[in-house]
């Protein structure tokens, strides 16, 4: 039986309104570590893990809940943390994988008077049909079937206040947020200011449509990718209206019964995209979940929504992609010259300190580069993953590790991790196969030899 997803008939778009129904959110969950504070103090300490899981339950319920009426900041936000399922306890990743496509749409007449707000015309008059149901609810705007001269097109509708409480909704979902994460606000705060900096882009329609046809037209040499056409006279700040492309999204496509030959090409044209943009274009779609990806009846991969899109400046490139060096691997001296680089030493930590943080990440570039040592990694390997959920879950529960203070990394590498997370992740559920830095490859992707590409043309060592 399909689902039925109730539409709401108002959203709260005003600052205050809105950060009024997150400090309830918060009430609630404070009142809720209270009350699990309490039991635990009168319950057995074997009893302590099923507490901890039913408060994890029912805050998971409560935020998800909460962020998915607001929509906006708080509702991209649990979009984001459901991408890497080992980032948050299980009870909030169920909870917040929702977030990738069944977010409750908004009624048709909120739909209608934005977008007569933005044009200035009856919506009789901008599309020739118009479907009042959303075919698609999401966290910034929602996507509606229309036609026009006989194109079917998908419009893109922004939900109302949206941008406007952008700042002021992630201000009051921050400490919530902290508080999921086991995080300290003063270590983390540049990478917040980097996460609020792209969620405000994502907004701006009129950036989107840019980036859509600017990387569109980047990546039209490569075989069998395809992007919507868009008609800038039906587009604004808060309205977009491309073409409507059918497809599987790639998790349903993943779950088919497709052949292993044909999972193995999409996943080799998903990674051929992304190291095309990351080390040829150095911009690349930073919202790698599988609702933004389509496989068409033509065996094409489709990409959708360029709202999140990251640059990547040379300085940081050549940071990010000398851990590409096996070298690094043989040399304390050299791997903790590339990690204070990249503030992840810093100059305040003592010998205790750079041991433990050195340590971590030669475990992490040994693991995360593996792929590109290979040559041809089968991601079908649920080792590969798994021991990447299981290093994450160690990290997360290290007393040591998250006692060491300062802000460490660079805010640039939430985003291009983001990437690469995500890129390894949908490999994962396709189940594909793919050549990630044969010579032929690496042509394909870089029209200038920097230090990631001589790395990975000798294969790794």
């Amino acid at each position: 039986m399909a689902t039925e997803h109730l539409t709401q008939d108002s959203i709260r778009s005003t600052p205050l309104s809105r950060m009024a129904e997150l400090a309830g959110t918060g009430a609630k969950v404070g009142l809720n570590y209270l009350k699990y504070y309490g039991q635990r103090a009168v319950s057995p300490e074997s009893a302590s893990k099923a507490l901890r899981d039913d408060l994890d339950d029912v805050n998971a319920r409560a935020v998800y809940e909460s962020f998915s009426k607001l929509k906006g900041g708080p509702l991209k936000l649990a979009q984001m943390l459901s991408i890497d399922e080992n980032l948050l306890p299980p009870a909030y990743a169920a909870q917040f994988a929702q977030a990738q496509y069944s977010a409750p749409p908004l009624s048709w007449p909120l739909v209608r008077r934005t977008l007569e707000r933005e044009f200035n015309q009856p919506v009789e008059s901008l599309y020739d049909r118009f479907t009042p149901e959303a075919a698609h609810g999401a966290s910034i705007g929602q996507v509606h079937v229309a036609y026009r001269d006989g194109q079917k097109l998908a419009v893109k509708v922004q939900y109302p206040g949206v941008a406007e409480s952008m700042r002021s909704d992630l201000r009051v979902v921050k400490p919530i947020a902290l508080q999921m994460l086991g995080l300290r606000e003063v270590d983390i705060a540049h990478y917040f200011t980097e996460v609020e900096t792209r969620l405000l882009e994502e907004t701006n329609y009129v950036r989107e449509l840019q980036q859509s046809r600017e990387i569109a037209s980047a990546c039209s040499k490569l075989p069998n990718l395809r992007f919507p056409n868009f008609y800038p006279d039906r587009c604004s700040n808060r309205v977009l209206t491309m073409d409507w492309i059918d497809g599987l999204t790639l998790d349903r496509y993943a779950a088919s019964d497709a052949l292993q030959s044909e999972r193995n090409r999409i996943g080799q044209i998903l990674w051929d995209f992304y190291m095309h943009q990351i080390h040829g274009l150095k911009r690349f779609h930073a919202d790698p979940h599988p609702g933004n990806f389509l496989v068409n009846a033509d065996g094409q991969l489709c990409v959708l929504d360029f709202g999140c899109t990251r640059s990547i400046t040379p300085e940081f490139y050549a940071l990010q992609f000398a851990f590409l060096n096996p070298a690094l691997l043989d040399s304390a001296d050299e791997l903790e010259a590339a990690l204070r680089a990249m503030d992840v030493i810093l100059p305040t930590d003592g010998p205790a300190q750079r041991q433990k943080v050195t340590h971590l990440a030669r475990e992490s570039i040994e693991l995360l580069t593996r792929p590109f040592r290979a040559g041809r990694f089968d991601f079908t390997d649920p080792s590969f993953l798994r021991t990447m959920y299981e290093m994450g879950e160690t990290n997360r529960q290290d007393r040591e590790l998250l006692s060491l203070r300062g802000a460490r990394g660079r805010a640039e590498s939430v985003y291009i991790n983001r990437a690469f997370f995500g890129l390894f992740s949908l490999l994962h559920r396709l189940r594909a196969e793919v050549e990630t830095c044969g010579e032929l490859s690496m042509q394909r992707h870089s029209s200038n030899q920097g230090p990631a590409q001589s790395f990975l043309k000798k294969g790794l060592g």
